[in-house]
């Protein structure tokens, strides 16, 4: 079995351990910049609220999710979600947050093309994480090539959606961190310290991109192997 598989551990080794890096620096970087406060005082909830309304998204609702770090932009039902403690925090880690949620909520609005492509690669890529690794794995067992080379394309099209995530993510932080310095919600060191925690959140998207390609270059591997 492939979890058994020294190459396996040869290929995704390095990126389980940036996953593990990227995730701890995410959560320290989170955790000191949640204590300190924003010398406006503003919550996370009015921050998204204000960003919005001034881009003239009024019809955009800002709603309280569940689960750390779960703050999204849901592009289908048009509407930010943040976590309660970005929604009700008064920080400035809780404020890139928010702000940068609604990044993603302007960069919908004005149809940014690598935002477009990124929703349209979803269906696919969700078909690709779920279905790969049993196509791949049931090709082997029925010695079925065509199988094969189906679970790596669907896996491929998962790869495509991980590494466009990347240039989405980025331009929203720099959106919300413009955003946050015109509009004075924060200020000099203030933007600073969220910037470094947007940074933060950032590196987990290329950890998770790393990890992807790395695992297509695997399959590819066994593929070849296997002819």
């Amino acid at each position: 079995m492939y979890w058994f598989d020294f190459n396996y551990l040869m290929y995704m080794a390095p990126a389980i351990l940036l996953s593990i890096l990227a995730s701890v620096y995410l959560h320290s970087t989170f955790g000191y910049y949640k204590n300190v406060l924003s010398r406006r005082g503003m919550s996370g909830g009015e921050v998204a609220r204000e960003i919005l309304d001034s881009e003239g998204l009024y019809h955009i609702p800002v709603e309280v999710g569940s689960g750390f770090l779960s703050d999204h932009y849901d592009p289908g039902r048009k509407r930010v979600v943040l976590s309660p403690e970005v929604y009700q925090g008064r920080d400035i880690a809780s404020l890139g947050v928010a702000a940068h949620e609604t990044g993603h909520a302007v960069q919908d609005k004005e149809k940014y093309p690598f935002l477009v492509f990124r929703n349209f690669m979803v269906p696919m890529a969700s078909i690709g994480t779920n279905a790969a690794f049993f196509l791949i794995m049931l090709g082997f067992w029925i010695r079925f090539s065509g199988l094969i080379n189906l679970g790596i394309l669907l896996f491929g099209a998962y790869v495509v959606f991980s590494v466009i995530t990347l240039p989405v993510e980025f331009n929203a932080s720099s959106r919300a961190l413009k955003i946050l310095g015109e509009r004075h919600i924060l200020d000099g060191d203030e933007l600073k310290g969220t910037a470094k925690v947007l940074f933060a959140a950032a590196m987990t998207y290329v950890s998770a991109a790393i990890t992807a390609v790395l695992q297509l270059l695997y399959y590819m591997t066994l593929a070849r192997r296997r002819d």
